[in-house]
């Protein structure tokens, strides 16, 4: 028979059976006691919850929330021209919109990350997506002389969604190891590029369908609540670091100020995370302004134009989301793929795949802003490859992280590499770009030419940092396998075998 964590028999089950543990082993199944009694009705239905709780099922839920976190705060993106004009602000004013949604990400992803080393994790993640889902509804009722409050309604919308970011990869990390997690977290992180281009699709679909872009904002909160109520019935709570102890158990426990200074002192963590802080920026400036990019381009070429009377086209919002989506599942399955291929050649390899591929996606970002006023076929045509090159990189740098980090420190370090990364990434450089754009507009204001000119100037920021991402990455690929062996040293320092049962 088996048993559950509340003592209770779980019928159809022999006393030969096996049961499964979080990690993914195998325990020999538990012979009869009599301290066993048989269920009663309450106790079958919360069995019947535990049986479902399998690491791939938490690991498919926390993906679905990982997607619908990107898709929520893409949904202001699709439809940000329509926002521009019902508020009548600037670039630099949407801009603002999405650093102050990003600032506040950062700023509460620390406090996340020393809550998600120390308490329920799955309790702290199920009550954050529950107040952005919230958050997000209640903005899209907000009237057009408060726009103020519509970018304070965006910035608590990043401190509940800073949650899920910051604590998440945790869990997976407990329930997988080794290409077991590289694989999970290759999929829970292609939900970033799938969730930010249905961002744009739901965006720009439900502005058309209602004749409203307030819609937009008004199904991602359902989804959102769907998705905590799941992660509250199904996702565990396994014990840290329980995958990788391999039955050990963590014996002390260091304190923050040790976990920070240990991270401080991580050479590949602290350089794959100024690495990550480069990818931020330019996918945080693309997000924003590439669909106001192609369709400044298309006016330039009198191809289509935004009409005053009203809502704008989503044509190049829904087309640029569907190359995300595409783009983001080719860089994660190309990103697993060519790493596991070259771990065979090589144990710097995490860090060598992305630099490499960092350093093509410039070549290719620089070249849309060459064809765009020309082609916008072959813009997309450059997107399509530069993003897939930058996408490469998100589940490795992940996985770098899971292999230089000891278990548990892992959820400050990737609350801090968060912070990191958006401190230096996105969360100016909307603003920045938008800032430098209206600088250049301001000589021809009136030139459909030069806004279209200067908003590509701006953009050419960007490749740059990009180089340099892949510089950063170059130089983790340095340190890489010493601070693998001293996070394997730690680990064992930190855990002890089981104790025996004397009888």
């Amino acid at each position: 028979m088996c048993v559950e964590s509340d003592g209770c028999e779980i019928e159809g089950c022999s006393s030969s059976d096996e049961v499964r543990t979080l990690s993914g082993s195998m325990s020999p199944g538990l012979k009869p006691s009599q301290d066993l009694h048989p269920c009663k009705p309450g106790h079958k239905l919360s069995a019947a919850l535990l049986r479902c709780r399998s690491p791939a099922a938490a690991a498919g839920i926390l993906t679905f929330g990982n997607v619908l976190n990107y898709m929520d705060r893409y949904t202001v993106v699709g439809v940000v021209q329509d926002i521009q004009r019902h508020y009548g602000v600037k670039d630099s004013g949407i801009g603002l919109l999405q650093t102050v949604f990003i600032c506040s990400f950062m700023v509460a992803a620390p406090i996340f990350g020393y809550l998600g080393d120390r308490f329920n994790r799955k309790v702290i993640l199920s009550c954050g997506i529950f107040f952005w889902s919230i958050v997000t509804l209640s903005s899209s009722f907000i009237s057009r002389e408060y726009y103020w409050l519509f970018v304070l309604s965006r910035g608590l919308v990043g401190i509940g969604e800073s949650s899920y970011s910051s604590i998440s990869p945790t869990i997976i990390g407990d329930l997988f190891t080794n290409n077991s997690r590289t694989m999970m977290l290759s999929v829970f992180y292609l939900a970033i590029p799938l969730g930010s281009g249905l961002g744009y699709i739901l965006g720009s679909s439900a502005k058309v369908a209602a004749g409203d872009w307030h819609w937009a904002l008004r199904v991602s909160p359902v989804l959102g609540l769907t998705a905590g109520s799941l992660i509250l019935l199904f996702v565990p709570e396994p014990k840290r670091g329980s995958a990788d102890q391999m039955g050990g158990r963590i014996k002390t426990r260091t304190s923050w100020f040790c976990d920070m200074k240990a991270l401080a002192k991580n050479r590949s963590y602290m350089f794959s995370s100024l690495a990550s802080a480069a990818v931020s920026f330019a996918t945080g400036a693309f997000g924003i302004w590439i669909p106001s990019y192609l369709t400044r381009a298309q006016e330039v070429q009198k191809i289509e134009v935004c009409p005053k009377s009203e809502i704008c086209s989503s044509t190049d919002s829904l087309i640029f989301g569907a190359i995300t989506c595409v783009t983001g599942l080719l860089g994660v399955l190309i990103g697993a793929a060519t790493t596991r291929l070259c771990r065979q050649k090589t144990k710097r390899a995490d860090p060598l795949v992305c630099a490499v591929s960092m350093l093509g996606s410039a070549i290719f970002i620089c070249l849309i802003f060459v064809v765009a006023k020309k082609s916008i076929i072959g813009a997309y045509v450059c997107i399509f490859i530069g993003e897939t090159l930058l996408f490469l990189n998100w589940a490795i740098t992940a996985d770098i992280l899971m292999f230089v980090v000891i278990p548990t420190r892992r959820a400050t370090a990737v609350a801090f590499q968060s912070f990191t990364s958006h401190l230096l990434g996105d969360a100016g450089s909307p603003y920045l770009i938008g800032l430098i754009s209206d600088g250049l507009q301001q000589s021809y204001a009136t030139s459909t030419l030069w806004k279209f000119l200067s908003l590509g100037y701006a953009l050419m920021l960007c490749p740059f940092i990009i180089v340099l991402g892949g510089m950063f990455f170059l130089a983790t690929a340095l340190f890489f396998l010493d601070d693998r062996e001293k996070a394997e040293k730690q680990l064992n320092q930190l855990t002890r075998p089981p104790s025996s049962v004397k009888v």
